[in-house]
C-alpha cells in the first residue's frame, strides 16, 4: 500500500469565546423551557457585544417571566467568568425578544389525526466515528478541546491565575496511511490580565499541551512550532473584543473538519429540530458501528423534509476495504431504529434539559452520565452491529 502522508488541523474555542457565550445562553434557554415542559419548542438566537446581550427567536411552551430569563443569562455569564469592564455579568444590558412559534411551522411539525410528528425543517445531518482516540473521535479536534477544557477547569478553580475566559486552540497532526502519527504544531491564543507578559503566558500554558496530548505524539514536536499568543498581548477579549452569535462554531462543535457537516447549528434548538437530534442520532449509530469492530471509520448521513417523519435517505460510508459491509449495516439500521424525530427523541431521551453542557468543548466524544447527558455517546448497540 502506498504510504500516504498528510497534515490535518482542527481548532477549538473555549466557553469564553464570544460565539460560545452565545451558544451557552441559547442552550440555557432550551434547558430552562424543557425543565418546565419537556415538549417545549425553542429556537433561540443570541448576540453578544460590548456590555450587551440580545436574545431573539421563537418559543412554544410555558410562560416564563422575562426577568427570570434575564437572571439566568447573568448566571451563565458569571459561570463562564466574565466580570470585566467591557463585559460583566453584573452590569451587562440584556434584551429578550423571544416570541411565539409560527403557526405554519407548528402545523407541519405537530402530530395529529394519526399523522406522526414531522421534522421541524428540511436538512442533512452527518454522524462520524473513528478509532483515532478512545472516544472514537478524530485526534486533532479531541486534543484541541482537551487543552482548553483543562485550562478552563483550572481557571475556575483559581489554579490558573491571570488567564481570562476567551481562548482558542489548534492542533496539527501528521497522518500516515490514514492514522495520526505525531503532532507537528500547536497554536493557543488566550486572553490574559495586563500584568502577564508574553513569556509568562507561554510558561503557564505549555504544561496544558503536555497534560492533554499523549507523550508519544509530542516526541518530535519542535518548540518553535508551539505558538502561544502569536500576535502578542491578548488583553481585550470575549464579547468586548468581538461580537458573538449563536451557531457560528459548527465545525468546532462536531468533528473539526474531519467529516462533512450538513450546515445546521445545534445550540438554541429543541430536539424536534433534526439539525440537532438527527446529528446526535447519526453519531450514535456511527459510534456503535465502529465500537462493534465493523470498520475503523463510519460516516452516516440522514436527510429530512419539513413535516415528514421518516428520513428521506440514509447514506453510510465505511473505511476503505469495508465497502461490502455497507448494505448489511444499512439494513440493520433500517430494521432496528426509528429515525423519525419522535423516535430519535425517545431513543436518546432528548426531551430533558441536557443541552447547556454541550455548548462548549464539542457535542461529541463526551462522557455520558447518570443525569441523561450525552446519551448519543453510549455504545449499547455493539452486539447488534457485530457482523
Amino acid at each position: 500500500m502506498q504510504n500516504n502522508k498528510y497534515l490535518f488541523t482542527s481548532e477549538s474555542v473555549s466557553e469564553g469565546h464570544p460565539d460560545k457565550v452565545c451558544d451557552r445562553i441559547s442552550d440555557m434557554v432550551v434547558d430552562y423551557y424543557l425543565s418546565k415542559d419537556p415538549f417545549s419548542r425553542v429556537a433561540c438566537e443570541t448576540l453578544t457585544t460590548t456590555n450587551k446581550v440580545v436574545l431573539a427567536g421563537e418559543i412554544r411552551g410555558p410562560k416564563i417571566k422575562k426577568e427570570d430569563l434575564i437572571s439566568k443569562v447573568r448566571e451563565c455569564i458569571k459561570d463562564i467568568g466574565y466580570d470585566q469592564e467591557g463585559f460583566s455579568w453584573k452590569t451587562v444590558n440584556i434584551e429578550t425578544h423571544l416570541h411565539e412559534q409560527s403557526a405554519d411551522i407548528a402545523m407541519g411539525v405537530d402530530s395529529k389525526n394519526n399523522k406522526d410528528e414531522g421534522a421541524g425543517d428540511q436538512g442533512i445531518m452527518f454522524g462520524y466515528a473513528c478509532k483515532e482516540t478512545n472516544e472514537l473521535m478524530p485526534a486533532p479536534i479531541h486534543y484541541s478541546h482537551k487543552i482548553l477544557r483543562l485550562m478552563a477547569q483550572d481557571r475556575k478553580n483559581e489554579n490558573l491565575k491571570g488567564i481570562e475566559p476567551d481562548s482558542k486552540s489548534q492542533v496539527t497532526m501528521l497522518y500516515e496511511n490514514g492514522k495520526p502519527k505525531k503532532v507537528t504544531s500547536v497554536v493557543i491564543s488566550t486572553q490574559h490580565s495586563k500584568d502577564l507578559n508574553q513569556e509568562k503566558v507561554r510558561e503557564i500554558i505549555i504544561p496544558y499541551i503536555k497534560k492533554s496530548i499523549p507523550e508519544n505524539l509530542l516526541t518530535d514536536l519542535d518548540p518553535k512550532e508551539i505558538y502561544i499568543n502569536p500576535t502578542g498581548q491578548f488583553i481585550i477579549g470575549g464579547p468586548d473584543g468581538d461580537t458573538g452569535l449563536t451557531g457560528r462554531k459548527i465545525i468546532v462543535d462536531t468533528y473539526g473538519g474531519a467529516a462533512p457537516h450538513g450546515g445546521g447549528a445545534f445550540s438554541g434548538k429543541d430536539p424536534t429540530k433534526v439539525d440537532r437530534s438527527a446529528a446526535y442520532a447519526s453519531r450514535y449509530l456511527a459510534k456503535n458501528v465502529v465500537a462493534a469492530g465493523v470498520s475503523e471509520k463510519c460516516l452516516i448521513q440522514l436527510a429530512y423534509a419539513i413535516g415528514v417523519s421518516k428520513p428521506l435517505s440514509i447514506f453510510i460510508k465505511l473505511a476503505n476495504g469495508d465497502e461490502s459491509k455497507v448494505d448489511k449495516v444499512k439494513k440493520l439500521i433500517e430494521d432496528n431504529f426509528n429515525l423519525s424525530p419522535r423516535g430519535i427523541r425517545e431513543m436518546l431521551k432528548l426531551n430533558n434539559p441536557i443541552y447547556e453542557i454541550t455548548s462548549a468543548y464539542g457535542h461529541f466524544g463526551r462522557k455520558p452520565d447518570n443525569n441523561g447527558q450525552f446519551t448519543w455517546e453510549i455504545t449499547d448497540k455493539i452486539d447488534l452491529f457485530k457482523l
